[in-house]
C-alpha cells in the first residue's frame, strides 16, 4: 500500500491521475497540494492548499512513497517567459528538492517530447534544465515521462488542437508513428503503474513506450 503526492492535480493530466489514485487499493493515501481547494472528498484523498512561493510552511508534508509532478503551463496563460519559468521549473524543482530531503524514494515528473538542456526554444529548454537539475538530486528512483502531444478533455488551447489534427492526419498516412496524441488517461495510467515497479534508477519514457506501460500489469 503506497502513499502518493500530486503537484498539478487541477491540470488535465492531474485529474486523471487523481480519479485513478483514488480508485486504486494499491494506494492508501493520496495528498495534493494546490493553490485552491478542490472541492472534493474522498476517504483517501488529503489536499493542502498552500502558497507555492513559500517552502518553509510546506515543505515539511512533501512525505510519502512516491512524488507525482504533473505541473505545467503555457506562455499565454502564465502571460511571460518569466512567469511560465517560476510554475514549470522553479516550483517543481523546490518539490523535488523537498521531497528528496523527506527520503521520498520515488519521483514521477511529466516532461515535454522535445525537452533538452541544450535548446535554443524557451520551452523545451526550461524541461530539459528541469530533467537535469532534478536528476542531481539522485532520487533512489527517478521516471520522467517525454509524452508526445497529450489529448485533453474539453481542452481550449487552439494551438493544441491544430497540432492534434495535423499529427492525426500524418498517422492515417502511416508518419510519425511514435507521435501518436496520447490521452492524458492513458499516460496517468501509465505514470500509475510505473510507480508500483520497483527497478531503480534513473528511467524515461516516450512514445510508444508510455503506452506500453499504461497497459502493463
Amino acid at each position: 500500500m503506497k502513499h502518493a503526492l500530486i503537484i498539478g492535480a487541477t491540470g488535465a493530466t492531474g485529474k486523471d491521475l487523481l480519479d485513478l489514485l483514488l480508485k486504486d487499493d494499491a494506494f492508501q493515501r493520496v495528498d495534493v497540494f494546490v493553490r485552491r481547494d478542490l472541492g472534493l472528498q474522498h476517504e483517501k484523498l488529503n489536499i493542502h492548499v498552500i502558497d507555492f512561493d513559500k517552502p518553509d510552511d510546506w515543505k515539511h508534508l512533501v512525505k510519502g512513497d512516491v512524488l507525482f509532478s504533473c505541473l505545467g503551463t503555457i506562455l499565454k496563460a502564465a502571460g511571460s517567459k518569466q512567469a511560465q519559468w517560476k510554475i514549470d521549473y522553479d516550483y517543481q524543482y523546490e518539490f523535488a528538492r523537498a521531497a528528496r530531503e523527506n527520503n521520498v524514494p520515488a519521483y514521477i515528473l511529466v516532461s515535454a517530447s522535445n525537452a533538452s538542456a541544450n535548446s535554443f526554444i524557451f520551452y523545451s529548454k526550461m524541461k530539459g534544465q528541469l530533467e537535469e537539475a532534478v536528476k542531481a538530486l539522485r532520487f533512489p528512483r527517478l521516471i520522467i515521462f517525454n509524452p508526445p502531444i497529450l489529448v485533453r478533455k474539453n481542452s481550449d488551447r487552439g494551438a493544441e488542437m491544430m497540432g492534434l489534427k495535423v499529427i492525426r492526419f500524418l498517422n492515417k498516412l502511416g508518419l510519425l508513428k511514435s507521435q501518436t496524441p496520447l490521452p492524458t488517461e492513458v499516460l496517468a495510467q501509465a505514470m500509475i503503474n510505473s510507480a508500483k515497479r520497483e527497478e531503480s534508477g534513473v528511467h524515461a519514457l516516450q512514445g510508444q513506450e508510455i503506452w506500453a506501460a499504461a497497459e502493463a500489469k
